[in-house]
């Protein structure tokens, strides 16, 4: 498989260093007068990609290049660095030191993996658990990064089905939540779906030190055909789950999934307006600040539809055109479209599809 084009010495040069520590005086402001800051992958008007960091007003503060799409994030609390990775099937990531002026870390998966856009931080934040799929078997890998030793990659463990997405820890700290969204890929043949008829999602927990499989959830035969690619998880501690359906638009089929200690993992029956509304596409999903609020975006549609965790019942409905990223505010979400919009504010770029609190 082909690396990334870009020449490194003209990646780093334009990528900046740490991107607290390398900003103009205006994002400096921007950045003293905010109380919470999120990254999103982009594309300007040149065709051109990268990662914005924004302020809570939705101000960009500053931007890094990338050598290629980006996707989805891995930060947490304790971790000195923010880990961009490639959308699949790139075989990217790059991580940017969030205190230190250092160059950023640019990172790869082994020759015959690839990156599937997800990947999240050891509870310490030394260890980075990354989605990969090995394309020559179509198997499943978590493979694990030292993030004390510039990311090395130390080993690997199955993430025990096919077509890894989105990773979650779970409150315990311990155990990693993998969504097996199903579909088989290659590089060689770009974002092509070559498994449809026989897909086979699932929910894995995995213990993160051995990589044993600690138990897999399904859903009913009938919805082998839901992959399963982000989740988010409640106060409760139940992981929300969104769907994307890749059978016959006519088909009548939820679009999300819960996964709870009673119950096991289960479809999320929604309201007609609101499962409408979704259009059989979940495109992001988070957890509001009170962690009983789930908001689900789907950019099909241009819907973003908030949910009540205990209930099930929708609450909300907003459409904005292209909608695709959402994320927690202290009071409410904040969102992100393809066509620019950032919350309240008009940007040039075409974000992708998800947000992240930095």
């Amino acid at each position: 498989m082909k690396r990334v084009g870009l020449e490194r010495r003209k990646f780093l040069a334009g990528a900046g260093l740490a991107w607290l520590n390398s900003l103009t005086p205006v994002g400096a402001e921007k950045l003293l007068a905010s109380e919470v800051l999120f990254a999103s992958a982009y594309r300007d008007q040149h065709g051109n990609f990268g990662v914005a960091i924004l302020d809570q007003a939705a101000a960009i503060v500053s931007t890094h290049i990338l050598p290629a799409r980006g996707h989805g994030f891995a930060v947490n609390p304790r971790a000195q660095w923010l880990v961009a990775f490639a959308r699949r099937p790139g075989n990217f990531a790059v991580a940017m030191h969030r205190h230190q002026a250092t160059e950023p870390v640019v990172f790869h998966t082994p020759e015959d993996r690839h990156f599937y856009g997800h990947g999240v931080f050891s509870t310490d934040g030394r260890l980075l658990y990354a989605a990969e799929n090995a394309f020559a078997t179509g198997e499943g890998i978590i493979g694990i990064y030292d993030a004390s030793a510039g990311f090395r990659r130390i080993s690997e463990f199955p993430s025990y089905g096919i077509g890894p997405h989105e990773i979650v820890l779970m409150p315990d700290g311990r155990t990693l939540c993998v969504a097996n969204g199903g579909i088989r890929t290659h590089p060689d043949q770009g974002r092509q779906k070559l498994n449809l008829p026989t897909m086979a999602p699932s929910i894995a927990l995995i213990e993160t030190k051995s990589g044993t499989l600690l138990s897999s959830h399904t859903l009913t035969p009938d919805l082998h055909r839901l992959s399963l690619r982000h989740m988010a998880i409640d106060a409760a501690h139940q992981v929300w789950i969104g769907g994307q359906y890749e059978g016959d638009i006519l088909d009548d089929v939820p679009v999300l999934a819960r996964l709870d200690q009673d119950r096991g993992l289960v479809a999320v029956e929604l309201e007609k307006r609101a499962a409408t509304a979704l259009g059989k596409y979940a495109g992001s999903v988070a957890i509001g600040h009170d962690g009983g609020t789930l908001a689900v975006s789907s950019p099909r549609s241009g819907v973003i539809v908030q949910l009540d965790t205990k209930t099930g019942k929708a609450v909300n409905l907003e459409f904005y055109p292209g909608t695709c990223g959402v994320q927690a505010l202290r009071h409410g979400f904040v969102s992100s479209s393809e066509t620019g919009r950032f919350g309240k504010a008009a940007h040039a770029y075409s974000w992708d599809n998800h947000i992240v609190r930095t």
